[in-house]
């Protein structure tokens, strides 16, 4: 089952409305830049127009005020929300695949370009979900949207009361738990990543949560050759997935 339904969602930028189109999403109006005229604007003019959306040519200055980003590549979009999916799905999907799941958690994240970033990089992975706590944690909106540069598309998200709690259900059903921590006794390169797994990736700044820290199974560490004692969010997502995805084909 799905939930969440917002009222109403704003894409923005080529890939985000291309990758919306092709999925099938419904685009309700779609704004274009007035006298844009490359033929990357003017195929999205045609998908939408086929799709049975409004297109409007406005003024940049016009996009410029509706982008949250300001980086909308001449098209801004208005559709339906995305659902948010369930934890159930993400593992249906798994069993669909005939893969053993892969998941990454986010412990209240911020930066909606880090979570936009770990979207992307799981779904390039050919990891199965995204979860994120309902309360101090930023959702999926446009700068999220925009930041997984339309792989939001395809990589299911659900949003949890609970983080810890949703952490629980899945070592029920099987899974193993790899929190990131600087401090983790499991250095990365020795954790078995191969079977039913969830990546847990802590706060910008805090790491993860004491009651998240705690439910892991394995704290697993990032090898730091460097000066700076840490990657930023979405990096140590990139890390850790890619190497359960060299684990898997291995």
């Amino acid at each position: 089952m799905r939930e969440n339904r917002e009222q109403e969602t704003l894409l923005e930028g080529r890939n985000a409305v291309m990758e919306a189109f092709k999925a099938g999403r419904t685009i309700d109006k779609v704004f274009l830049a007035e006298g844009a005229a490359d033929h990357g604007l003017r195929r999205l003019a045609s998908l939408a127009r086929e799709a049975g959306a409004v297109v409007t040519a406005v003024d940049r200055r016009k996009l410029d005020q509706m982008s949250p980003t300001g980086a909308h590549q001449g098209i801004v979009a208005m559709a339906a929300a995305h659902d948010y999916s369930t934890l159930d799905d993400m593992l249906a999907l798994a069993a669909r695949r005939g893969e053993a799941p892969l998941l990454v958690l986010c412990d209240e994240l911020s930066d909606p370009h880090n979570l936009g970033a770990i979207i992307r990089s799981a779904e390039c992975a050919g990891a199965h979900g995204v979860v994120i706590p309902k309360r101090r944690s930023v959702a999926l909106t446009a700068v999220v949207a925009k930041a997984a540069a339309g792989a939001l598309e395809y990589m299911p998200v659900a949003r949890v009361t609970n983080l810890s709690a949703a952490m629980e259900t899945l070592q029920k059903k099987g899974l193993w738990v790899f929190g990131t921590a600087a401090e983790g006794a499991t250095p990365l390169y020795e954790a078995d990543l191969r079977g039913p797994a969830a990546i847990v990736i802590g706060a910008e700044g805090d790491g993860m949560s004491r009651l998240v820290a705690e439910r892991c199974d394995y704290k697993v560490s990032i090898p730091l050759r460097g000066q700076i004692s840490s990657l930023n969010a979405s990096a140590a997502a990139a890390v850790l997935l890619y190497e359960a995805l060299r684990q898997r084909l291995g």
